[in-house]
């Protein structure tokens, strides 16, 4: 879409955000760049894309549409041909229940387009604008599927010659050989596919390609063994890592572009038996961090943790398995205490999300730069806030209370099973048990579940024998405990969690609930065979399931008495804390997650 420089002005001017020098120096600007004003106004985040389009779109009186690319059914899709999507920059990505095609184009002043595409699906059309990054990404959906892609690829190369493991030639590599074009395609799916990492794995006889998507690995495709040794060069290539070395692991980065977004690329080389094996962590570099409430955060929780956030100094930490999306919560807290009034200071490894306006620092052993040095460094730079990527020693530990309590907000991670053991394995550290007690403000514990498919999810109405499992896997045993769900499901309802109507236009009801007082009456389940939306597992997406342990004067007490985890997290349940377990039974009664995904998450955990 290009809009007018003399219309971004109009519009900029409309909103009050531009003084008159300003708009001066973006118009020679203009001239000297030779660039359009829309291009410099967000490049000069004076105002954002999605702000931009939604001021374009009020000024020519076509609703904004914000896209999820991923989320656009394929059949949608195909109602308007690739070809003509591309050169219209336009995509149907949904048809209301009046059977109106709902089209999103960069540009609706376009008549010639909207005149093409009238013709072509008919005069029921809702014309829409939406950001063109959006758009570019939508086009992208119309991709075949890695293994028709590859085998393209692949049987293009069928007449080279075969080749040892060992040999790699300048062909190979150059960047529009068949093998740059495999690694292309390779990285193109996993972003399509939301995939968190990329697993490339050498077997004795071919080369498999794997996906981790919502938590789970899936096999993609699978190349022939001859392919390996250029792949993985060109990867090394990619990555600035020593092509000629084998027999050490090598870490490196890399930055690839793909629809309007730009995404990093975390990739980690290692010597297996069958060859080098590569993983590639894929980092949207371009997100936005979400905030608590879309995290999943609700209730009781939700309170406990704005409340210690605020404080103005103290220890928060946050426990959980690798991958269970402790690194997502800091950047979204973070990213609401962050104004120019604060330092923010960060020690990492790896530097996984950029928080603009925090200074960032990345852990370097070989350089002698560790969590412990790090921090101590942090503390001579004047930070208000701090935040150490992990306590994995008493000393960080030390160090990190002693912040605390000289007047400094910190922020850490530690791996335990549950919020509650935090604290003994504090105690592990050889912290005293009155600095702890003084110092920590909240324990968050956490995990991720599968969100199961809107289009396909399936409710069912869970017979006896469901319902005593239920009973026994949730310890729903003593007498209130079922009215207490009811009423934990009754506020969530209240405050839009899971909806389990997806209509926009009902409003939530008690008939909406899927409890009573006496108990459960409708559960929800992934439909078997899934559909194309999901990919056909049922589940798309994920979502976190949460406890936050208030550090109250109770669980003081507890502390600087030496008691068991259990102990603590008994009293803390009795004062209102809502466990992982009965945040996942609750989240999967409103119908994002099914029981099933709840237990496996939370089965060797002790909440």
């Amino acid at each position: 879409m290009r809009i007018p420089d003399l219309l971004v002005e109009k519009l900029l001017e409309g909103t009050g955000k531009v003084t008159a020098e300003q708009l001066k120096s973006l118009r020679e600007q203009v001239k000297s760049e030779k660039r359009p004003m829309q291009d410099l106004v967000i490049k000069n985040n004076i105002l954002s894309e999605k702000d931009l389009t939604k001021l374009y779109a009020e000024e020519v009186d076509v609703p904004f549409i914000e896209l999820n690319p991923r989320e656009i059914k394929r059949q949608h899709l195909k109602l308007i041909p690739e070809r003509v999507a591309h050169q219209y920059r336009a995509v149907v990505f949904d048809i209301d229940k009046d059977g109106n095609n709902m089209l999103a184009m960069e540009d609706p002043d376009d008549i010639q387009a909207v005149s093409f595409l009238q013709k072509k699906l008919g005069t029921n059309l809702k014309l829409h604008v939406a950001m063109a990054s959006q758009i570019q990404g939508a086009l992208e959906q119309y991709r075949g599927n890695i293994s028709n892609e590859l085998t393209k690829v692949i049987e293009n190369d069928q007449g080279s010659e075969e080749v040892t493991d060992e040999e790699v030639s300048e062909e190979d590599l150059a960047e529009d050989s068949p093998i740059a074009q495999t690694v292309n395609l390779i990285i193109e799916y996993g972003v399509k596919s939301g995939a968190s990492d990329i697993h490339i794995e050498p077997r004795e006889n071919y080369v498999v390609i794997r996906y981790r998507i919502d938590g789970i690995l899936r096999e993609a495709n699978k190349l022939p063994r001859k392919v390996l040794a250029s792949l993985v060069s060109r990867i090394k290539i990619l990555s600035n890592l020593k092509i000629d070395e084998h027999r050490a692991p090598q870490d490196g980065r890399f930055k690839i572009r793909f629809a309007g977004q730009v995404f990093a690329l975390r990739v980690s080389t290692l010597p297996i038996v069958d060859g080098e094996k590569v993983v590639m962590r894929v980092l949207n570099e371009n997100g936005k961090a979400a905030t608590l409430e879309e995290l999943g955060y609700w209730g009781s929780s939700l309170n406990s943790i704005k409340h210690a956030i605020l404080q103005p100094h103290g220890m928060i930490l946050v426990t959980g398995p690798t991958g269970s999306g402790k690194s997502t919560s800091l950047f979204s807290v973070l990213s609401m205490l962050n104004n120019p009034t604060v330092n923010i200071s960060t020690i990492e490894d790896p530097i996984e999300y950029k928080v603009v306006g925090a200074n960032q620092t990345q852990v370097n052993p070989q350089a002698g730069m560790t969590f412990t040095n790090g921090l101590r460094a942090l503390l001579r730079q004047d930070p208000n806030i701090i935040m150490v990527g992990e306590i994995r020693d008493g000393e960080t530990a030390g160090l990190g209370v002693q912040a605390a309590l000289t007047g400094h907000l910190v922020f850490s991670t530690l791996h335990t099973n549950n919020a509650a053991t935090c604290l003994p394995r504090l105690l592990d550290m050889n912290i005293e048990p009155f600095l702890i007690a003084s110092t920590v403000r909240v324990v968050v514990g956490q995990r991720l579940v599968r969100r199961l498919c809107v289009d396909c999810r399936e409710i069912y109405e869970p017979d006896t024998a469901t319902l005593n499992d239920l009973v026994k896997a949730f310890q729903l045993t003593e007498a209130g405990d079922m009215k207490r769900i009811y009423e934990l499901e009754k506020q969530a309802l209240s405050e839009g969690i899971g909806k389990t109507n997806p209509s926009k236009t009902n409003k939530a009801s008690t008939a909406d609930l899927s409890t009573n007082e006496k108990g459960i009456t409708k559960l929800w389940k992934a439909h078997k065979d899934g559909c194309e939306s999901c990919g056909h597992t049922g589940y798309k997406g994920r979502a976190g399931i949460y406890e936050v342990l208030d550090n109250s004067e109770a669980i003081q007490k507890l502390i600087v008495a030496g008691a068991t985890s259990e102990e603590i997290q008994n009293t803390a349940v009795k004062n209102g804390m809502m466990t992982m377990q009965i945040d996942g039974l609750i989240k999967a009664l409103r119908g994002q997650t099914s029981i099933e995904e709840i237990l496996r998450v939370t089965a060797s955990g002790d909440s």
